[in-house]
C-alpha cells in the first residue's frame, strides 16, 4: 500500500486526490491530509517538517517518501491509461520539474482557493482513507 499525504485544505490538492481515486483501479493508495493526526505521523515518522505543506507527498510501497514532482509522477505511473503515460516525464531532470511544480504550489491557493476546513471523504471513500 502506497500513501499520498496531501493538504487537506488546498482545493487543488483535493481534486487531485478525488481525480487519483477515480483512476486507481487497483486502489493502490491511501490517502491522509498533512493537517490530520496520521498525516502528522507520517511526516514526524520520515522526518518531514510537518509545517511543509507546498507539497504533495507519497509514502510508497518501498516506504521511501518523495515528494514535489516525483512523488506526482510516481502516483501518475500507478493510474489507469492514458495517465499512466505522464510518468515518462520522469526523464526530466527533477530540478527542473520541481521549478515549475514549486511555482504551482506557490499560487494553488489564489488559482483555486482554499477551504476552511479538511476534505471529508464521502461515505464510499471512508476506507481509503487513514
Amino acid at each position: 500500500m502506497a500513501i499520498v499525504i496531501f493538504d487537506g485544505y488546498c482545493n487543488l490538492c483535493n481534486a487531485s486526490v478525488s481525480f487519483i481515486m477515480d483512476r486507481d483501479p487497483k486502489r493502490r493508495f491511501k490517502y491522509t491530509a498533512n493537517q490530520h493526526q496520521a498525516g502528522q505521523e507520517l511526516l514526524q515518522e520520515h522526518g518531514h517538517p510537518p509545517e511543509e505543506v507546498d507539497t504533495v507527498l507519497l509514502i510508497d510501497e518501498d516506504g521511501k517518501l518523495y515528494d514535489r514532482s516525483t512523488a506526482a509522477l510516481r502516483i501518475a505511473r500507478h493510474l489507469s491509461f492514458p495517465w499512466n503515460l505522464a510518468y515518462g516525464l520522469i526523464i526530466f531532470p527533477r530540478p527542473l520539474r520541481d521549478v515549475v511544480y514549486k511555482w504551482i504550489a506557490r499560487n494553488r491557493y489564489r488559482w483555486f482557493g482554499k477551504k476552511d476546513t479538511c476534505r471529508m471523504p464521502t461515505p464510499e471513500e471512508r476506507a481509503l482513507f487513514l
